[in-house]
């Protein structure tokens, strides 16, 4: 390969700050809020022009669509994105649990209000670039934009990103599975021009359910006391336009769920497209899946059109801004999580919230209906080799199974909340991340309204 020597250059120190945080998605937006709800100078940084990630550039508006009446949660800034998003109006019920839907637009407001309620300082539409190093700590980071190069450093930095790129980049050690394992990528997207009724009525007729999952080409994993529960799957349009040749034989990939419909004939939060072999850290594979993910919803709305009751008229509304990445790189952590962790409710002296027994991911599919829950440990954010940050979200350290579980958004946001509240607590009695007296981290959670244990 043919290299190019990047010409030395100074660039411009812009901010400083106490905690910066890279990346607004929920973990992220959970992370910034929580540290300066703690009483630290907080900066938030994001690449593109609204907070909110997963949720308001993909287009994922079930965050809790696991919630039955058993289920045990955190709480915290989690159920306060819901709240929040229901009060301005911004959030729907959600089609399969008592939970609600919020809406990818509206939360853009929400958040911005969120964010400058707290008093963060908000970097929007900057691209972290790389790290600034003292050793084996990091200071800051670089970031580009259309301003060019900008320096902005920090006592503390969180990493957000979802694929760990501040970690990796700083020389923490992280795993990524191998292309042909990773969970599928997905283009979301929302439709108008949708008859309510009718559709309803088709979906009372022919109820779907979680075991309907297993179809094509998966074989998912449950428990058995989520096969007969009621499912937004959808799966007989599809099977029907492969037999009529309106979707290639082979593409057996289109199906699965709706999210929530609406008076207005909107559609929205359909999660039919996945698109396997897809590494969210190539922008070539990223470039590739987004194309062929649009041309795959179109495929799946036209095959609404002609055999889902209801969806005669239907037309896409929007996509999401961006392609939906579910698994890329994971830090190798002070602890990683396992499986046995998760399907058997681990309990850890660090706890810095819990999550309840959900994981979604690698063909298992097992929802929280009896009350059991986890812990999440807080030595699982904090990456070997590097000083001075913090991982969370869908980067923290476990293995598959577990990644599974913590990479749902409202388990990043209790990872989130978690980190920026340690980060708060480091800053405040001048401690090391990893020598932070963990009660101390515990009890501004529980002011802040999580239960840890």
């Amino acid at each position: 390969m043919r290299r190019f020597a990047e010409p030395a250059q100074e660039i411009d120190i812009i901010h400083e700050t106490d905690v910066l945080v890279v990346g607004s998605g929920p973990g992220g937006l959970a992370a910034a809020l929580s540290a300066s709800r703690a009483g630290v100078k907080t900066t938030l940084v994001e690449r593109f022009g609204c907070f909110g990630g997963n949720i308001t550039t993909v287009g994922v508006e079930g965050f809790a669509w696991y919630r039955h009446e058993q289920t045990v949660e955190a709480n915290g800034i989690g159920r306060e994105f819901e709240e929040r998003a229901k009060d301005m109006g911004a959030a729907v019920p959600e089609s399969q649990s008592l939970s609600y839907e919020l809406d990818s637009e509206g939360f853009k407001l929400v958040a911005d209000k969120l964010v400058q309620e707290a008093g963060i300082h908000p970097m929007l539409h900057r691209m972290f670039v790389k790290p600034i190093m003292q050793g084996n700590k990091i200071v800051g980071i670089i970031t580009e934009s259309k301003a060019g190069r900008e320096a902005l450093l920090a006592r503390i930095v969180i990493d957000a990103t979802g694929d760990a790129d501040v970690a990796y980049r700083a020389g923490a050690p992280t795993t990524k599975p191998p292309k042909e394992a990773l969970q599928a990528a997905s283009v979301m997207f929302h439709c108008a021009g949708l008859d309510k009724a009718k559709f309803m009525e088709d979906v009372k007729a022919n109820p779907q359910t979680y075991a309907d999952w297993s179809t094509g080409e998966w074989s998912v994993e449950t428990d058995g006391k989520e096969d007969k529960m009621f499912s937004p799957f959808l799966k007989r349009p599809f099977e029907q336009a492969r037999i009529n040749g309106l979707i290639p034989a082979d593409l057996s990939t289109i199906s699965g769920t709706w999210g929530a419909v609406h008076d207005t004939g909107e559609m929205t939060y359909m999660n039919l497209v996945h698109l396997a072999g897809c590494d969210g850290t190539d922008p070539d594979d990223l470039t590739h899946f987004e194309i062929e993910g649009r041309k795959q919803a179109m495929l799946a709305i036209e095959a609404l059109r002609k055999y889902a009751p209801g969806c005669e008229a239907i037309r896409l509304r929007n996509f999401g801004m961006t392609i939906g990445i579910r698994d890329t790189r994971k830090i190798d952590a002070h602890y990683n999580m396992q499986e046995n962790d998760v399907r058997h409710q681990a309990r850890f002296d660090d706890s810095i919230g819990i999550y309840p027994e959900f994981i979604d991911g690698y063909g298992i599919l097992i929802l929280p209906t009896t009350g059991r829950y986890m812990h999440i440990p807080y030595r699982s954010l904090i990456p070997k080799l590097v000083k001075g940050l913090l991982v969370v979200g869908r980067a923290t350290g476990g293995d598959k199974v577990a990644h599974a579980a913590t990479r749902n958004m409202a388990c990043c946001a209790v990872s989130g909340q978690g980190a920026g509240v340690a980060a708060a607590v480091a800053l405040k009695y001048s401690r090391d991340l990893e020598e932070i007296n963990i009660s101390l981290v515990q009890n501004e959670l529980l002011r802040q309204g999580v239960r840890i244990n």
